[in-house]
């Protein structure tokens, strides 16, 4: 099926280039960039819950099994990571958000293959990512709009998320070239 982005970012009132980006790019599915760009068009949503709904709705890890251990184990870490950080907000949206649920599925894997990622140990990394976050939303307040704000927001959720794990690469490749050598 040939899928028309031309088509699709009309219909959400969407630039042409940030249907393309999420959808080819981002590997965003047609449905998906339709209900994402819908959350990012919605006035009657304040700023929060307009970008909340609009991250929400890009596809998220499967659903953990709440019987497995390694679940278990991973949620409580995850949860006391939340505390530790005093990230508030996160912890009261918890089990409604996709994103929680993914960081939970990720952590259990850690833990299943014997990585005991806990709480103390991802705190250092959160607190990093928060600085990108802080970053992030510096970045979106220097466009106009509520609606271009919101639509910088997800793109770069999408899209910037390669430019971060390759640059993560990139200084692990540096890192371990000061530490070990390069023979």
């Amino acid at each position: 099926m040939q899928i028309d982005e031309e088509e699709v970012g009309l219909a959400l009132g969407a630039p042409d280039d940030v249907v393309r980006a999420l959808i080819q790019v981002g590997r965003v599915p047609v449905a998906t960039a339709r209900e994402v760009l819908g959350h990012v068009d919605d006035e009657s949503l304040g700023r929060t819950i307009r970008l909340g709904a609009a991250l929400w709705a890009l596809p998220q890890e499967p659903e953990p099994d709440e019987e497995d251990p390694a679940v278990v184990a991973a949620r409580r870490e995850v949860d006391a990571l939340l505390e530790r950080l005093g990230w508030e907000t996160a912890r009261e949206l918890a089990p409604l958000s996709p994103v929680h649920r993914s960081l939970v599925v990720a952590v259990a894997t850690l833990i299943r293959l014997g990585y005991p990622w806990d709480a103390e140990l991802l705190s250092p990394y959160a607190e990093l990512m928060h600085q990108v976050a802080v970053r992030d939303l510096d970045f979106m307040e220097t466009y106009a709009s509520e609606e271009e704000k919101v639509e910088t927001a997800v793109a770069a959720a999408v899209l910037f998320e390669p430019v971060l794990k390759a640059l993560h690469r990139l200084a692990q490749e540096e890192e371990s070239a000061r530490r070990y050598g390069i023979v």
